[in-house]
């Protein structure tokens, strides 16, 4: 789970062995949170932005709430960017000859639904304006990709950051 630089070293008791926050690596990174380590008195920041119980009594129903630091937490936090990049494989890589299947693709992983018409051509029109502005700035466009500066793909990965954050996808009503 990714963590903010030092958040437990102000709360860590000097001879602890939790003092300092230790991020895994490579598979172990992705494990649900549910199996990471918790410190109660240093919550996860994201899980505390998104309504987390607090863990010191019992929780029978989430709150809910929808506030900016949800919305900057899932633009920017890296492992939003991260399912950003992977969806944005997947839909780039999908079998389908047209731009509209790949986007429909996107879109049922991320809200469950079959999206209409006017959605799907609103989504290829923003594709395409991506893809114009990825295929003119190739640095940006390695960036958004992780290394590769394929335009069309970082335009996917950007329409993918875009599914991820609508409130349909967060908040599935």
């Amino acid at each position: 789970m990714y963590q903010p630089p030092n958040i437990w070293e102000p709360i860590g008791y000097g001879d602890s062995n939790t003092r300092y926050y230790l991020q895994d690596h490579g598979d172990a990174l992705y494990r649900r949170s549910l199996y990471c380590f918790f410190k109660r008195t240093a919550p996860p920041p994201f899980m505390s932005n998104f309504d987390a119980p607090n863990r010191e009594q019992s929780c029978m129903r989430r709150e809910r709430s929808n506030t900016p630091m949800q919305a900057l937490s899932a633009l920017n936090d890296p492992a939003f960017w991260e399912a950003a990049q992977a969806l944005g494989k997947i839909m780039a890589t999908h079998p389908g000859p047209k731009v509209e299947d790949r986007l429909r693709l996107g879109m049922q992983r991320c809200i469950a639904r079959a999206p209409s018409d006017l959605e799907i051509k609103d989504l290829a029109k923003a594709f395409e304006r991506e893809r114009v502005i990825f295929t003119k700035d190739k640095d940006a466009s390695a960036t958004i990709c992780g290394g590769n500066g394929d335009a069309t793909l970082a335009a996917y990965i950007m329409l993918a950051n875009v599914l991820l954050n609508l409130d349909e996808t967060i908040t599935r009503e």
